[in-house]
């Protein structure tokens, strides 16, 4: 495929669908003589959606994600499950977002789960797009040693996985000779990340991915925080770029540690705290790890 080339949508709606609806609330507060207080207001809440990732025609998985930049959400993802191994690996793709509860029969119909009396009406309250990727026939042989179902929440990335040694991969080293990032650095990527986030100052509900590269910060954000580093993944393998360092603004999980090495990015830092098996992988593989990126601090606990 050509480097710049983008990926297909049947529809324009998959380039702008919406990231966050508005929501009739009352909120109730209390003030200083207990007298409760209610207010009818709307608020911005952000949308998860249902991407079904289907790969060489089999249903590898679904993702509850933020329904943007899911070319990069796919190519991330691809990599990140060891499915690819390079950009070039995925031959062909196809993004269309579902808006009709009759053309999602006919997609699912093959499912075994699916007959003609299921009721689909209640899956009008999720917005479902469809990602059909096709891989070359070593990754194609790849997928089927290693399918799964997976339907996946937001907050679980492992979910579904069968086997101990599927779930906890043998991962090939970092060679990591990247310099530890600056605290000045790393606090100026932390301010612009917080006036960059708008889907998250807008609903308080996004993860964010980001990396300054050639003097400029690159973010990606989503509903699930392996989704958003999956997306900034996908989009250092369409555009080459060799990265310094990463910014998250959650946790540290297992999940991330794993992400990242395999995209040999040399240190992963979060604004919140890593787990312990976080650290003890990190350290396996020679990623620098550091959390608790707030204030006037950070924590390094790994090639430091």
């Amino acid at each position: 495929m050509k480097d710049n080339q983008e990926f297909k949508s049947n529809d324009q709606a998959a380039d702008a669908a919406p990231l966050s609806r508005e929501h009739l609330t009352q909120k109730h507060s209390c003030d200083d003589n207990q007298q409760i207080e209610k207010i009818d207001n709307t608020e911005s809440l952000v949308v998860e959606a249902a991407i079904a990732i289907v790969i060489n025609g089999i249903h590898y998985a679904v993702l509850m994600a933020s329904p943007n930049q899911l070319d990069k959400l796919a190519l991330g993802f691809l990599f990140s499950e060891g499915l690819i191994l390079q950009k070039s690996d995925l031959i062909d793709w196809e993004i269309t977002p579902i808006v009709d509860l009759t053309e999602l029969a006919e997609k699912i119909s093959a499912s075994a789960e699916f007959d003609e009396n299921s009721d689909l009406a209640h899956l009008s309250d999720y917005d479902i797009y469809l990602v059909e990727l096709t891989l070359n026939q070593r990754c194609h042989q790849r997928i089927q040693a290693q399918r799964r179902l997976l339907s996946g929440r937001t907050g679980c990335g492992m979910c579904g996985m069968t086997g101990i040694y599927q779930a906890l991969p043998k991962l090939k080293p970092i060679p990591n000779t990247t310099p530890k990032p600056s605290l000045e650095t790393l606090l100026t990527v932390r301010s612009a990340i917080n006036d960059a986030q708008f889907t998250h100052q807008l609903t308080g509900a996004v993860h964010a991915a980001a990396t300054c590269y050639q003097g400029q910060l690159f973010l990606f954000e989503d509903v699930g925080r392996h989704n958003a580093l999956d997306k900034l993944i996908g989009w250092q393998l369409k555009t080459g770029a060799a990265l310094d360092f990463v910014v998250m603004t959650s946790r540290l999980s297992i999940e991330l540690v794993q992400k990242a090495i395999r995209a040999d990015i040399p240190w992963l830092i979060g604004m919140s705290a890593p787990t312990s098996t976080a650290v003890l992988v990190a350290k396996r593989y020679d990623l620098g790890l550091g959390g608790f990126l707030r204030g006037n601090r950070v924590t390094f606990y790994s090639n430091s």
